[in-house]
């Protein structure tokens, strides 16, 4: 089988450290390629993932210019969604394209006459409405829980193919080190993740808490006090930033702290030397890919039961999940009940890069021959 997997102008595959879609696409691919898929990737020239071809419109992701003006950034997915058109225009050997990139994606894939698609949904399925509710009935989508897909529209829920949960590499979860007693909050700051509730939970217990991930694509303190301290960059009135300074910042001190992003053995090691990773999530969650990449390293997940986290989390055997802020706080004391060895288990037979590679080249198949089924 030859794909053409479309990953987007935003972030290189792998991307260098915050990149939820991106991650996941780097560790589809080395997958699909050991069971003899030939993969070529749409992205930016430097992703450094090894592919079959890897084609591209930008040199560098894209990522920082979202948050400009929309009508300074609205040609950047369709610039690159053209290459992939025209990739698809001028080769008759691609067996299927399996797209990534956000309602451009299959807007501009609908519109050809091309290859088989299927379309994974990342994100919140409450976006996009009037695109949603007039779908292309040519395009064939896949969820990444089956709670995001029961809250789909009912155009998305026909094409659907069912719900593929997001995997991690397991490279790290033999990695064994000393465990703390700081908890960890892995993923973009922003006030439907939370972090304000870790932190005000922590303060109260008196627990050390490590905060990472960007803050409006801001990667570090130092970057983040050019935007707080400068009244005219365009970032300063950002509402990540705003609920950064406003809401987290009150709670941090030198026990409870922003790191900024982290990736690769540095991330691998802040999570595996966690006490427990919380997730007191605002929303209903489609994805979860940081409660896997949790439970692969042996770190048992603490987060409130919104969105797919009840899909992912066995509570009481794997990790803790709680209904209201106080439930979290209590669960947060008893995590020393979970056993490290059965959350990295529980990855390995649920969320490995291998059992997501098999279920896509099911899908695969299946957008070939084009059987959908109804979500129940």
């Amino acid at each position: 089988m030859n794909i053409l997997l479309n990953a987007g102008p935003w972030l290189p595959v792998p991307p260098p450290g915050y990149g939820g879609i991106e991650n996941v696409v780097a560790t589809l691919i080395p997958e699909l390629r050991a069971r003899g898929v030939r993969v070529v990737l749409a992205s930016v020239g430097s992703s450094t993932i090894e592919a079959d071809e890897l084609i591209s419109v930008y040199d560098e992701g894209q990522f920082p210019h979202l948050q400009k003006p929309y009508n300074q950034v609205m040609g950047l997915a369709h610039a690159h969604q053209a290459r992939v058109a025209e990739e698809l225009r001028r080769r008759d050997d691609i067996d299927l394209v399996h797209d990534h990139l956000e309602v451009v994606g299959p807007g501009v894939l609908a519109a050809l006459n091309g290859p088989p698609v299927l379309h994974t949904l990342h994100w919140d399925l409450r976006k996009h409405g009037a695109f949603y509710a007039s779908f292309p009935e040519k395009i064939a989508v896949n969820g990444v829980s089956r709670s995001q897909l029961a809250r789909a529209p009912e155009a998305l829920r026909r094409a659907s193919l069912g719900a593929v949960h997001l995997a991690t590499p397991l490279a790290g979860s033999d990695l064994r080190v000393e465990r703390g007693e700081h908890l960890v909050v892995m993923g973009r700051v922003c006030a439907l993740k939370g972090q304000h509730i870790a932190a005000r939970i922590c303060q109260k217990l008196g627990l050390p808490l490590r905060l990472a991930g960007p803050v409006s694509g801001l990667d570090t303190p130092a970057a983040l006090e050019v935007v707080t301290q400068d009244p005219g960059h365009p970032l300063h009135g950002h509402p990540d930033v705003r609920y950064f300074v406003e809401q987290v910042t009150p709670y941090l001190d030198g026990d409870r702290v922003w790191i900024g992003s982290v990736g690769g053995a540095e991330r691998d090691t802040l999570y595996a030397s966690a006490r427990a990773a919380l997730f007191p999530i605002q929303w209903d969650e489609p994805g979860g890919t940081a409660v896997v990449e949790a439970l692969a390293l042996g770190v048992p997940p603490v987060g409130l039961r919104r969105g797919c986290l009840p899909e992912i989390i066995d509570h009481g055997r794997t990790g803790f999940l709680a209904d209201t802020e106080e439930e979290l706080a209590e669960w947060i004391l008893r995590v020393d009940e979970i056993d490290p060895d059965e959350c990295r288990r529980e990855a390995v037979r649920r969320f490995s890069p291998a059992v997501m590679a098999e279920r896509y080249l099911e899908l695969y198949e299946r957008a070939i021959r084009r059987t959908p089924v109804a979500v129940r």
